[in-house]
């Protein structure tokens, strides 16, 4: 009885084993070859540079100072940024009569944030709604211009953004010193994060690439420091910043770059924040009189296209020894 109930048993989860499928075997994820790649910003930062990972090449490459104004490119998005790598800051000098001669000196000017956020910019909520359009508050900003890459003053404007209608940006600017007033209109460009203008050309020029097309942006921005006694400064550095479009990035120092997987991924924060990376994977060395690359920092970056990579920093100057070069090295996971 005992045999026969021990065949009964084993015939059954025969049966039963039968009708399940075999674990398939998932191969294991393959990763992509480690790649290196130099990224000219140039000695005294002269360019801006766009960089994908998901390629492996520089998008675009623009001479820094060629842009002023982004406009916002988001259907509902009306944010006006500064193009921070030139150290631009702007006052916002209330509802006074436009294009009348104006003096700064002793006012405190604004300027961007470096995390990004639309919503918090120098020049802010510059617009109420009216219905469909967005209309102004009829305020004059001072803009200043920052500096080029030797440290020149590039110049002040006054501007007046009088709407947004039908996709498209409408406003006045002028010397703030007095001079001829122009206008000019903006139209959004759905292609873009940010479409750019610049004041002294007077017209919108070429800035970032599509937004789909690159992760990562190299050059110089302006962000707060602080002194050691806690007091706060805007200050020009020199670092990488992410792509607004949906690029996250998460800062490793555990984990020895070579050891990092796709595993990784789960057990670190991401953060949106475009400074995630930023300047300090490197600091001046007083000693020796050059910049060296903290050891242990390690990136992982979520692109564009929801690859993700891990990336360090191997050098900050090219084969001739000069700086503003910073070198890369970065594997898809």
């Amino acid at each position: 009885m005992k045999l026969l109930s021990s065949l009964l048993l084993l015939v059954t989860a025969i049966a039963l084993g039968s009708c399940f499928k075999e674990d398939e075997k998932v191969p294991p994820h393959a990763r992509g070859e480690v790649k290196t790649d130099t990224v000219p910003l140039t000695e005294n930062y002269r360019y801006q540079v766009w960089y994908s990972l998901d390629s492996g090449t520089i998008v675009r490459k623009e001479i820094k100072t060629n842009f002023d104004l982004g406009f916002d490119c988001r259907p509902n998005g009306a944010a006006i940024i500064l193009n921070t790598a030139d150290f631009m800051k702007v006052i916002d000098l209330g509802e006074v009569p436009f294009g009348k001669t104006y003096d700064t000196t002793g006012l405190v000017m604004r300027f961007d944030k470096s995390d990004g956020n639309p919503d918090s910019t120098a020049i802010d909520r510059w617009y109420r709604v009216e219905g469909g359009d967005t209309v102004s508050n009829h305020h004059v900003y001072a803009v200043s211009r920052g500096l080029d890459e030797l440290g020149n003053p590039l110049g002040l404007y006054q501007v007046i953004f009088d709407s947004l209608s039908a996709g498209k940006y409408y406003f006045r600017f002028a010397p703030l010193h007095g001079g001829t007033a122009s206008s000019a209109v903006v139209a959004k460009d759905p292609a873009v994060n940010f479409t750019w203008f610049s004041l002294p050309l007077e017209i919108p020029v070429t800035g970032e690439p599509p937004k789909g097309s690159y992760d990562l942006v190299f050059g110089q921005y302006t962000t707060m420091l602080y002194t050691d006694l806690g007091q706060p400064y805007p200050y020009l550095v020199t670092g990488v910043l992410l792509n607004r479009n949906g690029v996250t990035a998460a800062v490793d120092t555990i984990h020895p770059f070579l050891s990092i997987t796709r595993e990784t991924v789960q057990s670190i924060p991401f953060s949106a924040a475009l400074d995630r990376i930023g300047y300090d994977w490197k600091y001046y060395n007083f000693t020796t009189g050059v910049y060296t690359i903290r050891p242990g920092l390690s990136y992982i970056v979520r692109t564009v296209s929801g690859q993700y990579f891990k990336m360090r920093f191997t050098a900050f100057y090219n084969r001739n020894g000069l700086k503003g070069y910073p070198v890369i090295e970065y594997q898809a996971l």
